[in-house]
């Protein structure tokens, strides 16, 4: 899959988990910043920047890209160490620690650039919160459609799988109308060797346990006071 002009590999999957006219991730937030931060390290590694090894990265070509998003990200790594792999990372730690940052930077840009527009708003009139829904030239549709191309393709290279390995990991399986639920494991299985998407997979399981266990201490709170 081709991605759209000028767009890299988060910036698709912002654009896909955003709902256009809403401008509300079709995922949870804190997922969807997960994916973004796995998608900017996916993009550097196709990019030949970067390199993993044992779910850890490394920097392998340190000159900053041209796209100037990519050198932030890129300087948020280790500097590259007298061997190939001393100055790695872990690739699931990294993800956690600068997922909203990477979202963040995202946001403004494309806002800056009209691919999407900013509208704050306030929920009972009090609480605030933000909207993105898409801009003039609606490339939430173009992305939607070259993804609904590739998976009816079976994501045939790799930067479709990527992506469509990302939506999966973030629980964005809106994104997947044509594809049943035997369709989605069969693409689950092929990207279990993915570090990017696995390393987000990872975060998102460690928030969804985490919650589990609050909720079941919870209810064991409230049934030992009723006792």
């Amino acid at each position: 899959m081709n991605p759209a002009p000028g767009l890299t590999l988060p910036e698709e999957l912002l654009l896909l988990a955003l709902d256009p006219v809403r401008g509300k991730p079709e995922c949870r937030s804190r997922f969807l910043e997960y994916g973004m931060a796995g998608a900017a390290l996916a993009e550097l590694e196709l990019q030949g920047r970067i390199a993993e090894d044992r779910r850890r990265v490394a920097v392998v070509m340190p000159l900053p890209p041209d796209d100037w998003r990519l050198g932030t990200v890129l300087s948020t790594l280790p500097p590259p160490g007298k061997s190939r792999f001393s100055g790695s990372t872990s690739a699931r730690r990294w993800v956690r620690q600068e997922a909203r940052a990477v979202e963040g930077l995202y946001l403004d840009d494309l806002v800056e650039r009209g691919v999407l527009r900013r509208e704050r708003r306030r929920a009972l009139g009090i609480f605030p919160y933000v909207r993105h829904p898409a801009g003039a030239d609606n490339w939430s549709a173009l992305v939607r459609t070259r993804f609904a191309q590739a998976e009816a393709a079976g994501f045939p290279d790799r930067r479709s799988s990527l992506l469509a390995g990302f939506a999966l990991a973030i629980d964005l399986t809106g994104a997947f109308p044509g594809s049943g639920w035997r369709a989605r494991g069969a693409l689950r299985s092929r990207l279990r060797d993915e570090w990017a998407p696995e390393a987000v997979l990872r975060n998102v399981r460690q928030d969804k346990s985490s919650e589990s266990s609050s909720a079941s201490d919870s209810g064991r709170s409230s049934r030992d006071s009723d006792g």
